[in-house]
């Protein structure tokens, strides 16, 4: 087989299409014959090319030797001058390589020209980036091409260009079986995947989407509420109490998840964060929903002491706000932040989210990881990042749950038998 032949699945990148988009899974050589169709482009008529990726601190985070090693596999070293930041071409054509997280709407305008960008990595891409970038490039008849193996679903660049690709995008799935170079070896490795890491094989080796991040804490309770369907419509009943639940988030979004206890069933029916917002004015629209309202509860330690201003604590302003507050003592008291992992994880197969009103919770959930010590690649706390108020919120759920009463003599209905839409417009 020429090295110049592709499989049948790329063939589409010698097309005129405005995205060309390629996901999949290890050794479908989506990234190798993107490079190679780009050169052979580049002989034929000059083009000028962006390599982008989201981070790129040097140039050894490009595709600059992937396209370097190509140039020789392909024999087109008399076309192509390699030089240490970009690629020139004979006939004029160029290479250029950058890192769309250091961009601006103002610096990528130097952009503007060009013919193709391809995007490497496309499932790390923010929606930031993609914002700054697509209109940028907008010279008549100029690409966008992306290769990404897929992480989750809700990626930005994933709900994009395969959930919702735009129109007269051109977008395939290729993988292993469409690679006319797997060899032995390649098999050899995605054979011991799927013996060794059968819960991985799908991501790794068929492109298919994780339940949640690699590492994250609670990635088996995501999978497993996903598999039997505890993320669905689980609607407000009239007749259970609906408690508040609060993480206070200093530094970060205050978070507000509404909980109902039925039995052994944990249902979050409701989930927000919120920016610069005062506790009282999250308190009137709460009350404007007009639920029949349990308890709140507060964090067990920050939730009940005073500012560093001496300004009152949460739980002084919640109870002035008319609130039953749970106090400190009925706040379970959970030593660490493992040891309230834990108690999570055991109470995980009980919880039920409403798909809707706490997506932004599930991503949380799908999201909330430890850190690791770069030297000893040890994981230790959970990282305090834009993630951390959701995985906290779902702690505080776990560990309060068992002591959220109804105190009521009204029947309550089965979980699903009717849905009531809860149109409070905040946001988070």
């Amino acid at each position: 087989m020429s090295p110049a032949q592709f499989p049948e699945k790329l063939e589409f990148l010698f097309q005129p299409a405005r995205y060309k988009v390629a996901y999949g899974g290890r050794a479908s050589a989506k990234s190798w014959n993107f490079a190679r169709a780009l050169l052979l482009k580049g002989v034929a008529i000059p083009l000028r090319i962006l390599c982008a990726r989201e981070v790129q601190k040097s140039i050894r985070d490009s595709v600059h030797k992937l396209l370097e090693d190509q140039i020789q596999l392909l024999g087109l070293g008399q076309k192509y001058t390699v030089l240490e930041s970009e690629i020139r071409g004979g006939n004029g054509t160029e290479f250029i390589f950058a890192g769309l997280s250091a961009l601006t709407i103002e610096s990528i305008k130097s952009y503007e020209g060009c013919d193709i960008v391809w995007v490497e990595e496309g499932q790390v891409i923010s929606e930031r980036s993609w914002k700054i970038l697509t209109p940028t490039i907008r010279k008549e008849g100029s690409e966008i091409w992306v290769t990404l193996n897929p992480e989750l679903e809700s990626d930005p660049t994933y709900q994009m260009f395969v959930v919702n690709p735009p129109e007269g995008a051109i977008v395939v799935h290729v993988n292993w079986r469409d690679n006319p170079f797997f060899n032995a070896v390649m098999e050899k490795e995605r054979l011991d995947c799927l013996t060794r890491f059968p819960d991985d094989y799908q991501n790794i080796w068929e492109g298919k989407c994780r339940p949640a991040v690699e590492g994250a804490i609670f990635f088996s309770e995501v999978a497993a509420m996903e598999s039997d369907g505890r993320i669905c419509n689980v609607p407000y009943d009239s007749q259970l109490k609906a408690h508040v639940v609060l993480d206070l988030g200093f530094g970060h979004a205050m978070a507000v998840a509404i909980v109902q206890v039925l039995a052994s069933e944990i249902r979050v029916i409701w989930y927000r964060e919120f920016f610069n917002e005062k506790l009282s004015a999250i308190s009137s629209d709460l009350k404007g929903m007009r639920y029949n309202w349990g308890k709140v509860w507060l964090p067990h330690a920050d939730g009940f002491s005073k500012t560093r201003n001496g300004q009152d604590s949460a739980y002084d302003i919640m109870r002035g706000q008319g609130w039953d507050c749970a106090k400190k003592s009925d706040v379970s008291l959970v030593t660490g932040k493992d040891e309230g992992i834990r108690v999570t994880r055991e109470r995980f197969p009980r919880m039920y989210w409403d798909k809707i009103q706490c997506s932004r919770l599930v991503e949380c959930a799908k999201r909330y990881r430890r850190s690791v010590n770069k030297v000893t690649l040890v994981a230790g706390s959970p990282l305090n990042d834009e993630y951390a108020d959701g995985g906290d919120t779902i702690r505080y759920i776990a560990i309060n749950a068992n002591s959220m009463d109804n105190d009521t003599g009204k029947r309550a209905m089965p979980r699903g038998e009717s849905y009531q839409p809860l149109d409070m417009a905040v946001g988070y």
